[in-house]
């Protein structure tokens, strides 16, 4: 199996909870993205499956693991998004609902369903959900990942083992990094970006799209420093073609933001944004009073692109309010 680095705490919890038969039969991973959820959820489905499990992990020989790496184990599914929204609709709750009546045939005995990447959850799909979660069959185990538990109603979440996932260390993503085919410069140029999320590190590196992305951020920050909101309208305007290009954006910038607030108090700081030497420039220009209401407007423009409002309209009016915050 793929190995995972960091995360020691989830990987051991998880092993503790199958070898002691203490399984849990609806698990919640949660973290920020490129964290290693999906690859923790592979491994928990892998302890399930596997047919000697020990302290160590999943045994790597028997047929259900060997079904579970290949992604071709009969009773693993991974639920379908559906939307506009990429959610998951009620009529695919009431489905998987159906089918976990439906006994497994396999050595295990277990059939598991995962929700990856859970995002703007109906509270309807959620309410179907929840009396099989409540009451699972035996066999059935229920996975769900997300960004952030605020997806969930209460009532989910005080139904699931909820584990939340970390970045590495610098040092560990390098070794992950080199390990996937790439250079040291090349690894430590994405560890520059994206720190110890190996995840966002290697799609960094395979993402031209995340790249420019990136670059798009850099110029933005710059923009900023000079005060000059043609350039910032500009460089908000250049490649954005998808309305995830300006969640992406919007998120690096808010973290960029954050970095500057930091480094005011503390100039030898972690941080946690693509662009020290840009944080280091937005710090000597605002206080950390001008960095909250930044803050604030990139949480403004979030939620206007959420809402579907016009993206050009969104970032003039961005534009215009950072300007006028650091005038």
């Amino acid at each position: 199996m793929k190995k995972i680095y960091g995360n020691e705490y989830v990987l051991s919890t998880l092993r503790s909870m199958v070898t002691s038969g203490r399984t849990a039969h609806s698990l919640l991973l949660y973290g920020e993205k490129g964290s290693g959820k999906r690859l923790i959820a592979s491994y928990y489905t892998s302890l399930l499956l596997c047919e000697a499990p020990t302290e160590d992990g999943p045994c790597g020989c028997c047929n259900g693991c060997h079904h579970s790496e290949r992604g071709t184990h009969p009773d693993v599914l991974e639920v379908e998004h559906s939307g506009k929204l990429g959610g998951f609709s009620v009529e695919t709750a009431r489905a998987i609902i159906a089918d976990a009546f439906i006994k497994p045939n396999n050595n295990s005995g277990r059939k598991i369903y995962i929700f990856a990447d859970c995002r703007n959850l109906d509270p309807r799909t959620q309410n179907t959900l929840l009396k099989l979660i409540e009451e699972p069959p035996d066999y059935a185990f229920f996975i769900f990942t997300a960004e952030s538990k605020a997806e969930f109603l209460p009532t989910i979440i005080s139904r699931c083992v909820c584990l939340g996932t970390a970045p590495c260390t610098p040092g560990e993503a390098e070794e992950a990094i080199i390990a996937e085919g790439f250079t040291e410069e090349e690894a430590k140029k994405a560890v520059g970006c994206f720190h110890g999320n190996i995840g966002m590190c290697l799609k960094y590196l395979r993402d031209e799209n995340l790249m420019k992305q990136v670059d798009l951020t850099k110029s933005i920050a710059d923009s900023i420093i000079k005060r000059d909101e043609y350039a910032l309208n500009v460089a908000f305007s250049s490649g954005i073609k998808e309305r995830n290009d300006i969640r992406e954006i919007l998120a690096m910038l808010d973290k960029l933001i954050r970095d500057a607030a930091v480094l005011t108090k503390d100039s030898n700081a972690a941080l946690i944004g693509c662009f020290r030497s840009g944080a280091a420039g937005l710090s000597e220009l605002l206080t950390t009073g001008q960095a909250v209401r930044i803050h604030r407007s990139i949480e403004k423009a979030w939620r206007a692109v959420e809402a579907n409002v016009s993206i050009p309209l969104v970032t003039a009016s961005l534009c215009a309010e950072i300007i006028d915050i650091t005038g």
